[in-house]
């Protein structure tokens, strides 16, 4: 299994004063995916003159307050979901994982709280 990015990323029920904190640190839009999943997820990632990105997904979710993760991809995400099973991990979704058109993803909550977004993206040949 390989990790091919692994990034913060923050969860919140309202984006754009959280895009615009980040804009003011320097960092900029650079994609954005409308309509992920039963949970109508818009994906925001960011990156700054360093390099470093981050991803911001607003969901239309019942959520208490905001989830920071790490948004982890990987090349094989059963392998990956395995693993994350093994350390006591839970999937929020029950045993399923949330498709787009380029990916899948699972919310992964470890016993201690902290969370990891599992995602594989799906290659089209």
């Amino acid at each position: 299994m390989k990790i091919t990015t692994f990034n913060p990323q923050i969860v919140t029920k309202n984006a754009e004063p959280l895009i615009k904190l980040f804009e003011e640190l320097g960092f900029e839009r650079r994609h954005k995916q409308d309509g992920i999943g039963d949970y109508d997820v818009t994906a925001i990632r960011m990156k700054d003159a360093n390099g470093f990105y981050l991803d911001i997904s607003q969901v239309d979710a019942d959520i208490p307050h905001d989830i920071v993760s790490i948004r982890m991809n990987t090349d094989d995400f059963e392998k990956a979901y395995d693993m994350l099973i093994e350390h006591g991990f839970k999937n929020i979704y029950g045993d399923r994982s949330i498709p787009s058109k380029s990916a899948k993803s699972a919310m992964m909550i470890s016993s201690t709280g902290f969370a990891v977004n599992l995602i594989q993206h799906i290659k089209n040949d």
